[in-house]
């Protein structure tokens, strides 16, 4: 069985490969009448799409999404989704295959070469097939599609650490964001950070990064106890994305030092019935229901595996061999990486905001 879905309610399936003709997604369960063209979709793709800087693989994408299917124009010719499913789009125009000759019968430690072989008895070494980052591309575009359904949240996804630096959280500026290649919201990091990636792409290596992400304005209510938990989908799509390692809701691991009362989120009257809280340490969820308060999580990438450095491996045959790979590879897939967190974010919430709905009702 090969997974290449994921929802309940509002699901998506990715398709295509990093040297194919093309990739996409097709979304299903999307309401019917939301506004959707593809200028609409085009800024989340740029913001995701490779070089645009110095910092990025320079591999060279338009990422131009086509809507195929599962939307038409209402009576004030506005082309609104239909409620069937939504056929998006996005040709590859600057494949490189012959970048990978030399890896064709080796493995790249760290990368999924050996464990695809593995399991299939075949690979795509042309930039790794499905295990390359360019499939991420598809689900950005389904992301923006999911933003639609949940207007009342506002997400917003920065880089916290890169090559092991931090931001300064007291100085986050989220205006920063746009201002710098990093998504950093500290501009001291980011100068300091041009240094590190600048280091890591001369030296024929890579850094790791951290990627934080908030949704504001999820309400009281959203996720399921057991086995629909909003935090447990949500570490799902986080740890989906490639080359993610790890994800934290919340204070996450920090948690595990804090004591009961440190770590309580205690609650004071406010309007409404509502509570207001003292602190956020559990990432607005508790038994896997959001809180009302900000959902918060992080999720770290690893070093990308596509490196010039040489690095003991074995090849198809089972015999020791170097590997570097030539090409166009991201020095810090993370930096990349925000948008596509984003992205995942508004999928399992607006999945979550449908599930509500369909055992609750109201909006």
């Amino acid at each position: 069985m090969s997974v290449n879905t994921f929802g309940r309610v509002l699901r998506y399936t990715t398709w295509g490969e990093s040297h194919g003709p093309g990739l996409g997604a097709v979304i299903d369960g999307c309401p019917p009448g939301l506004p959707l063209n593809e200028r609409y979709i085009q800024p989340f793709m740029d913001a995701r799409k490779p070089g645009q800087n110095r910092f990025t693989t320079q591999r060279k994408e338009a990422d131009l999404v086509k809507i195929l299917s599962g939307v038409f124009y209402n009576a004030d010719g506005e082309q609104v989704t239909t409620g069937t499913p939504i056929h998006l789009m996005i040709e590859n125009t600057d494949q490189r295959s012959k970048d990978y000759s030399e890896i064709a019968q080796s493995y790249r430690p760290g990368h999924a070469d050996y464990t695809y072989d593995a399991k299939y008895g075949i690979r795509d070494y042309r930039g790794g097939g499905r295990s390359s980052a360019r499939e991420t591309a598809a689900r950005v575009a389904a992301g923006a599609v999911a933003r639609l359904i949940i207007p009342e949240v506002r997400i917003t996804a920065y880089v916290c650490e890169l090559g092991g630096d931090t931001i300064d959280h007291e100085a986050i500026n989220l205006d920063e964001i746009g201002n710098n290649p990093f998504f950093c919201p500290d501009s001291w990091a980011a100068k300091r950070w041009e240094d590190l990636v600048e280091k890591a792409r001369k030296d024929g290596s890579s850094l790791g990064a951290v990627v934080e992400c908030v949704a504001e304005g999820v309400p009281a209510g959203w996720g399921a106890p057991v086995y629909g938990k909003l935090d447990s989908d949500l570490a799902s799509a986080m740890m989906s994305i490639n080359a993610t390692k790890g994800v934290e809701i919340g204070d996450g691991f920090g948690a595990a030092r804090l004591t009961g009362e440190q770590n309580a989120d205690a609650m004071s009257p406010g309007k409404n019935g509502k509570p207001v809280y003292a602190s956020n340490h559990a990432g607005g969820t508790a038994g896997g229901i959001s809180t009302g308060q900000p959902v918060v999580c992080r999720v770290a990438f690893k070093p990308t595996s596509s490196i010039l450095t040489p690095v003991d491996s074995i090849n198809t045959a089972g015999e020791a061999t170097k590997v570097r790979t030539k090409g166009r590879h991201d020095p810090c897939v993370g930096i990349r990486g925000t948008p596509v967190v984003e992205a995942m974010m508004a999928l399992v919430l607006a999945d979550h905001k449908m599930l509500h709905r369909a055992q609750v009702g109201g909006e």
